[in-house]
């Protein structure tokens, strides 16, 4: 009888010991990447940093992320347009159309479909980078040199990811809403219905929440592709890992911050207005 209930016990308490291990891994990660966040943090707040390497950073994430931002915005906007303009002009609310799609282009779709999209693309290119430097031993030469390498890799990405999200963004907004447009006058409302329901429906505060939101999500997107590149182990093989889990983490952390933005900072903010 005590065999029998010591084997009931034995599966509980290996479930449980490998809860306390995913826990404390988790812990630990987010320890990392806090300490990471925090040391090139200060690196971009004093200065210290090559204004060359985040300008080059800039245009590898930012410009070059741009055509397929833009092209993906774009035809969210006219599916978006495609699925609500028909039925509102047969209620008779054509006038709505243009706010709607501008103010959710402005505030969610925009936002969070560039920052995904500039994971997939840019955040790879970070985590590959980074990790093949890793695994050739080229961190390890810059350590040798003297240089540190959160100062010569991740700053100059963190403030490249930072400030040409919201770039991005901002004209992700023209474009999708342009898109929009396009399928809604297909669909029986006429431009100057749309642009005067923009007027009316668009505000300051709905651009600005947008944006303010890509700040966020671009640092989210550096810092955790090029953590994942700094910890690549085993070849060519642990850079494709890193690769992998830099994507999938940036666009799983992205929705989390979006929900925890909306609900606990602009959510209530505009509650109480």
């Amino acid at each position: 009888m005590r065999t029998s209930t010591r084997l009931l016990w034995l599966p509980l308490l290996r479930g449980a010991r490998s809860a306390q291990s995913v826990f404390v891994d988790v812990l630990d990660y987010i320890g990392e990447v806090t300490i990471l966040l925090g040391a090139a943090l200060r690196y971009a707040l004093t200065g210290s940093f090559a204004l060359k390497d985040a300008l080059d950073q800039m245009a590898i994430i930012g410009v070059n992320s741009l055509p397929v931002v833009l092209l993906t915005i774009l035809f969210s906007g006219m599916v978006l347009a495609a699925y609500t303009a028909r039925q509102l002009v047969q209620l008779n609310l054509g006038g709505v159309v243009g706010g709607m799609v501008a103010v959710t282009m402005a505030k969610e779709a925009a936002p969070v479909l560039a920052a995904i999209v500039v994971a997939a693309r840019a955040g790879s290119a970070i985590a590959a980078e980074i990790g093949s430097m890793v695994v050739t031993e080229q961190v390890d030469a810059l350590r040798a040199l003297g240089v540190n390498p959160i100062q010569y890799l991740v700053t100059p990405r963190l403030i490249a990811g930072v400030l040409m999200l919201p770039v991005i963004t901002m004209l992700a907004d023209v474009v999708g809403t342009a898109g929009g447009y396009l399928v809604a006058s297909v669909n029986g409302v006429s431009s100057g219905l749309f642009i005067a329901s923009i007027r009316r429906y668009l505000t300051a505060d709905s651009v600005n929440t947008g944006l303010l939101k890509t700040l966020v999500f671009g640092a989210i997107i550096a810092i955790i592709s090029c953590h994942q590149g700094l910890r690549t182990k085993g070849g060519a093989a642990g850079v494709g890992r890193a690769t992998t889990t830099a994507v999938v983490l940036s666009v799983v952390l992205v929705y989390a911050a979006d929900f925890l933005l909306v609900q606990f900072v602009f959510g209530t903010s505009q509650a109480v207005r």
